[in-house]
């Protein structure tokens, strides 16, 4: 194989010992099962989530993202970007049933696939099942499937690593699909916005800008010196993904260490009844983290970050897994009323669940541990 060209030859090899490997990312995936579901609302802008007060926004559909609605947005906040949003409450258990159709279509072409979500996995298709040999093809057969059989779209990345491949299925959504061949990875990444980083959040990204960072071309002129100085750990991460570069192979048996998320308050927080309304957004939020990961554990750890950055977490364990998320709500109230009144305010608030239930045998990886902003 040459560089810059991929063959799609049933005969294609590892010889250069380039993988390939898809990124399918359902569209809109809760939103669009709702209108597809209820003919009545396609072609709207559609929310799964609570509408009240305190409600949090799951997903957006595509008509409703074009007013400024996005997931984890306060539902106040989304009625007001888009006065003729309409909510629909979450149905987890419709969503898991069609998330297992599609991955069975996904099996149908190799076994190893590695789920994020409920809606979003990487398969390596190196050695695919049916010899179809093109990774293209094959992304092509998967979205064709999906649409087949559960009226739904995907978009899909393909590449030779999981980062670019990510990367590459959100170029073109939704339903669309986008390739980077061997050889493009670092002048396709050169281009894109900082943003676009898988890691590099709103604040990440407005100090890379005070640092003169602004496209992954930017970064790669950093030295790993230069990098480590200023990010850290982060740095190994941003030197390598600057050019294009992720050896994390594809993992079908895995299991997560928690699943949570913390948010960090514009202003600094002290009063019991604006921590209450805070902690139920949270607990709003990383539930539906939760069911996206089909995650089950015993422990709820509430997490708080005082004004003077000293951290203070509270944990409570269960000798079963928690039951729902009344269940989860519940405990994480009861540790936030158990350190009331705060001793001083705090900056930062997050609710995660861990001891979470899985095969002994599978590999770990990191907590997945998410900013609500």
């Amino acid at each position: 194989m040459n560089d810059g060209e991929v063959r799609t030859d049933a005969d294609d090899s590892e010889a250069d010992g380039l993988r390939k490997i898809i990124h399918v990312d359902m569209d809109a995936f809760f939103a669009s099962v709702e209108q597809r579901d209820h003919p009545e609302l396609r072609g709207k802008p559609v929310a799964v989530g609570g509408s009240s007060g305190r409600g949090v926004v799951a997903a957006a559909s595509y008509e409703a993202r074009k007013f400024g609605v996005r997931s984890a947005m306060p539902s106040v906040t989304a009625k007001r970007k888009c006065p003729d949003l309409i909510f629909c409450k979450s149905r987890f258990d419709v969503y898991r049933e069609v998330s297992q159709q599609i991955r069975a279509i996904f099996r149908h072409h190799t076994d190893l696939v590695e789920p994020l979500s409920l809606d979003e996995a990487y398969l390596d298709v190196t050695e695919d099942k049916l010899g179809i040999g093109s990774a293209t093809r094959i992304a092509e057969l998967i979205r064709q499937e999906i649409r087949a059989k559960t009226k739904l779209t995907a978009s899909a990345g393909v590449s030779y690593n999981k980062f670019l491949a990510k990367i590459a299925s959100d170029q073109n959504k939704p339903d669309g699909l986008c390739v980077i061949r061997p050889g493009e990875g670092a002048a396709f990444v050169a281009d894109l916005p900082i943003r676009r980083f898988h890691g590099v959040g709103p604040k990440g990204a407005e100090k890379m800008a005070r640092l003169g960072i602004e496209t992954g071309g930017d970064l790669a002129e950093k030295d790993i010196e230069w990098l480590r100085a200023h990010f850290g750990s982060f740095a190994d991460y941003l030197y390598r993904a600057s050019r294009g570069i992720d050896l994390r192979p594809v993992r079908s048996s895995r299991i997560r260490k928690s699943v949570g998320g913390e948010r960090t308050f514009s202003r600094d927080l002290s009063s019991g009844s604006e921590l209450r309304d805070t902690m139920e957004d949270i607990i709003d939020i990383v539930w539906g983290y939760i069911e996206r990961a089909e995650a089950e554990g015993r422990t709820v750890t509430l997490k708080m970050k005082f004004t003077d950055f000293q951290i203070f977490s509270r944990a409570k364990t269960m000798d079963r897994p928690i039951a729902n998320k009344e269940e989860f709500a519940a405990i994480g109230r009861a540790l936030l009323e158990e350190v009331l009144p705060l001793p001083m305010p705090i900056r930062l608030m997050g609710l995660t669940l861990s001891k979470l239930e899985g095969n002994s045998d599978q590999q770990p990886r990191p907590d997945a541990q998410l900013s609500l902003l």
